[in-house]
């Protein structure tokens, strides 16, 4: 079996052919033009799908997986992703199903993107045999999903487990989603960034301002970036326990690039959890990194897009473990 998928981001359009065992075939990618218009948007998403396409194997692609920075609003096939401000209620679906290049009886599967970073690390990464999990990555933005009861949980319109807008600061600043005080204005790594340089820290000569740059200084043991880091750990600590606090959780899995800085992010998440999550029920909630890298939401599209193609089949087929074979 060959499915298709497509994770659109705010920094970058990802797509690629995967199998039934998870792994992918061919893989595109194009950067996001968040700041064009709806229409420049689209068509670098088509550009992937071109670029797929052109594969041999395109023909016989079974489903097609859309993930997408949200909210999405699977039920009705609209995209209105925060930090791509000309997608507001864009019929993405619909669009895609008047392209002529879909393979024929293919129809587009619209998923949030941390909905499918979460099925994809249930199926195949840290999440695996765990029943109840909350997955997230914490990148461009901070969006995540829910595994209950051993199963992916979307919600209604596919936005369930969207921890980068629970408001962590009744009186904070507004953010673009409408709300106040969330998640992702302080842990995103975006948020990281502009934090160190209102704190007054200064990139290296020649290097960007960027989270990753922040994560290089801080490593090296700048102060201000360090600082940076703690307050987004405590933002997404104080999330992850008011997530815990609701649904009891065995686990929580944390993804994206912000993630690839290791113990920078993860020692503080834990020590602040720690604090935040005091209950009994939510007390030493166990907190790992994603296994899937950066491919996590592409895989897990394809796996939610062959599940709802084919009801007989509700996944995809895990590769097998040691002791299966």
């Amino acid at each position: 079996m060959v499915y298709a998928a497509i994770d659109i981001g705010g920094t970058k359009i990802a797509g690629a052919l995967v199998d039934d065992s998870g792994r992918l075939l061919v893989r595109a990618q194009r950067p996001t033009p968040a700041r064009e218009s709806a229409e420049v948007l689209l068509d670098a998403v088509a550009a992937v799908l071109d670029e797929l396409a052109a594969d041999t194997r395109w023909e016989a692609v079974t489903c097609l997986g859309v993930a997408s920075a949200g909210p999405v609003d699977a039920a009705v096939g609209t995209v209105s992703p925060v930090n791509i401000p000309a997608w507001r209620d864009f019929p993405l679906v619909e669009r895609l199903r008047a392209r002529p290049l879909l393979p024929r009886g293919v129809d587009p599967v619209l998923v949030g993107d941390g909905v499918a970073m979460t099925a994809a690390e249930h199926w195949l990464g840290a999440a695996r045999g765990v029943d109840n999990a909350l997955c997230f990555v914490v990148s461009t933005g901070v969006g995540g999903g829910l595994i209950l009861d051993g199963r992916p949980h979307t919600g209604r319109t596919g936005n369930a487990g969207h921890i980068g807008h629970i408001s962590v600061d009744l009186e904070g600043t507004a953010c673009p989603c409408g709300g106040r005080g969330c998640v992702e204005g302080f842990a995103s790594g975006t948020a990281i960034a502009a934090r160190a340089l209102a704190t007054g820290w200064q990139p290296p000569e020649g290097q960007p301002p960027t989270a990753a740059t922040v994560a290089r200084t801080a490593v090296d043991g700048d102060p201000l970036a360090r600082a940076a880091f703690d307050r987004a750990a405590r933002a997404l600590a104080a999330g992850i326990a008011a997530t815990a606090s609701l649904v009891e959780l065995d686990l929580v899995v944390v993804g994206g690039g912000v993630a690839q800085s290791g113990d920078l992010l993860f020692a503080p998440l834990r020590r602040h959890l720690a604090e935040y999550a005091a209950l009994d029920f939510t007390r030493d909630l166990r907190v790992v990194p994603a296994r899937l890298a950066l491919d996590a939401g592409l895989i897990g599209a394809a796996a939610l897009a062959a599940r709802a193609s084919d009801a007989s089949h509700p996944a995809p087929h895990p590769p097998p473990t040691e002791n299966s074979r």
